[in-house]
């Protein structure tokens, strides 16, 4: 036998099982499904318990999610040195740039990062640190 040519080993492979080919196959009229009952019948999905309270009922259910909830869109202002001196930003700007998706979102500006150049900052919420850090470069922040 050459040993460079690979082999599955003998005894590692068995035949298919062919159910309902007649009595003398061993797995004939039954399909070895037993008699009656609904396994036998088929169609049950793999999580039915029997007409048992499922799971998914039986465990309570956790937490709350507002249906309408206010989605905002946080920057920081780190993200905000690609602008220059002077420069207008508001959420149209941002969004252009890439820094926010999604329409009809409303943005809030988080103090992460520095501010090197004035800028005029037009936005929904601001958080103390930002405004702070803004007016500290020479820049103005306003509130839609």
């Amino acid at each position: 036998m050459d040993p460079k040519i690979l082999r599955i080993p003998s005894g590692a492979t068995h035949k298919k099982k062919r159910v309902g080919r007649g009595p003398s196959s061993g797995h004939g009229k039954t399909s070895t499904r037993g008699h009656k009952g609904q396994k036998s019948r088929g169609k049950v999905p793999p999580w039915f318990e029997g007409g048992q309270m499922p799971l998914t009922r039986r465990v309570p259910k956790r937490g709350f999610k507002p249906p309408h909830q206010e989605k905002v869109a946080f920057v920081n202002l780190e993200s905000l040195s690609l602008f220059e001196s002077g420069s207008e930003i508001n959420p149209e700007v941002l969004k252009k740039v890439g820094l926010i998706k999604g329409k009809g979102r409303k943005v809030k500006i988080l103090g992460e990062g520095k501010v090197e150049v004035g800028l005029k900052v037009r936005a929904h919420y601001f958080s103390r640190e930002a405004t702070r850090k803004i007016v500290e470069a020479g820049g103005t922040t306003e509130v839609i």
